[in-house]
């Protein structure tokens, strides 16, 4: 991989600040930025050590925020979570003229408007993907087309889905024609979960856990993430992502700068790194979600999978991304997914 302009480009940032010794990044364990191929390179051209600390939650990764000031310099963030870091300024304004690679960001997730405020950035969109549903293809001989697969009787017991209240309430409020981030007739939902969970065979919670359950035969049709599934399948399980007719759950991850961080320039150069096309084409190859970079993505083979399945329009056209979801509204799914748990 050629990393010489890029490399070159975060040089020249760093050189008008002071140069970090090191910037310490809070993500998703295994999440691309503390891949050898993503650190080394910068570190290398920089001299600047990217030194990683993980969170297993949203909510965990707000404590951290919250608890450790001057502890971090970059921290992922889903746009659905900014609204909660803004209210109670963890974040300060990034200074786009430092991260030049911006200007490749798709428009439309360039526009979001959870990673602004007064005029000001606060994120820098970094990769996006969907929520939908996968089949064993060894059992599945067609490829549906209707998220309705999960009920489907033949796949009774052989059924699965995360275990996760808003992603449960969010594929129902599909399969009942609703939008995920206006859920008029929750009782519907509930009623349709309720009729799917005789199907499930089993929950599953990490990538992990899915990866087992599809090797051993326990799933035939289950809920799951398209840049997972890219993984899965590179792995040589035989699965088929799929985005029906009702649509998917999409969602958009930022990168940002807390507001105690010291290393400004040097956060802004390793993002600027980070959705960068050529470390963007060496990180697909590892199983990455989709880039919001219009120029990373296009940089990619043509059989990829993020650009064979999410570069395809009219996917695109189904998808729905998540919005911010109100306190009360989250109180309200968990209620509603627990008891029917409880009621299994």
């Amino acid at each position: 991989m050629n990393h010489t302009k890029s490399l070159v480009a975060a040089l020249a940032l760093l050189a008008n600040g002071a140069m970090a010794d090191e910037i310490r990044v809070l993500n998703w364990q295994g999440y691309g930025t503390d891949q050898d191929f993503a650190t080394k390179p910068f570190e290398e051209a920089t001299g600047t050590k990217v030194i990683h600390e993980y969170f297993n939650s949203e909510q965990e990764m707000l404590t951290k925020l919250r608890t450790n000031p001057g502890a971090y310099d970059v921290v992922l963030i889903n746009t659905s979570f900014f609204p909660d870091v803004m209210a109670e300024n963890l974040l300060q304004p990034i200074d786009l003229s430092k991260v030049p690679n911006y200007a490749d960001v798709a428009p439309d997730f360039a526009a979001n408007p959870a990673i602004s405020k007064d005029g000001a950035h606060y994120g820098v969109p970094w990769a996006w993907g969907l929520t939908s549903i996968a089949v064993n293809t060894g059992v599945v001989k067609e490829i549906p087309t209707s998220i309705e697969v999960l009920w489907d009787p033949k796949y009774a017991g052989h059924v699965s889905i995360r275990d996760d209240a808003l992603e449960a309430v969010q594929l129902a409020a599909l399969a009942t024609g609703q939008n995920i981030n206006q859920i008029d007739d929750l009782d519907a939902v509930k009623e349709k979960l309720g009729t799917l969970m005789p199907q499930i065979r089993t929950f599953w919670g990490s990538e992990n856990d899915w990866n087992q359950y599809m090797a051993a035969g326990e799933m035939d049709v289950a809920s799951y993430w398209s840049g997972s599934a890219a993984r899965s399948q590179a792995a040589g399980l035989p699965i088929e992502f799929v985005v029906p007719v009702e649509g998917a759950i999409g969602w958009l991850d930022a990168l940002a700068v807390p507001a105690t961080s010291e290393n400004a320039d040097a956060a802004l150069a390793f993002i600027n790194w980070m959705i960068d096309p050529a470390f963007y084409v060496e990180w697909d190859k590892n199983g990455a979600p989709a880039s919001a970079n219009t120029a990373a993505a296009a940089a990619l083979p043509e059989e990829a999978f993020n650009r064979r399945i999410l570069g395809n329009p009219e996917v695109a056209a189904r998808v729905q991304f998540m919005a911010p979801v109100a306190e009360e509204d989250r109180k309200a799914y968990l209620e509603l997914w627990q008891s029917l748990k409880a009621a299994q």
